[in-house]
């Protein structure tokens, strides 16, 4: 259908965007470690502050939900999400030197 033919495109270009930010940016992608509950993708900072701000708020559709949760990243400021990110590579940094045994926050 053409929702999915849509939505495979879609796919495709944020996979090409994301390419290209990568080599604009030259970093480097790590492996996930096997297992490290201090390096969860659900610990990184900004679904922390995603789930403050979602609490107790009833949305009547997706759509909603989905302009709600743009509306908020969109405000949050540059140096918020630097700032997590920087936090995320410190702490992979550790557990990288430690060979993926764990990691205090």
């Amino acid at each position: 259908t053409m929702s999915v033919q849509g939505d495979h495109l879609s796919l495709q270009i944020n996979y090409w965007i994301t390419q290209q930010l990568l080599q604009q940016f030259n970093w480097e992608i790590f492996d996930h470690p096997p297992y490290s509950p201090d390096l969860a993708p659900s610990d990184f900072h900004l679904f922390t502050k995603l789930k403050e701000f979602l609490a107790g708020k009833r949305f009547d559709s997706d759509e909603e939900l989905k302009e709600g949760v743009t509306t908020y990243f969109n405000r949050l400021a540059a140096e918020e999400y630097d700032a997590g990110i920087q936090k995320l590579v410190t702490r992979y940094d550790k557990c990288l030197n430690l060979l993926g045994d764990y990691v205090e926050k």
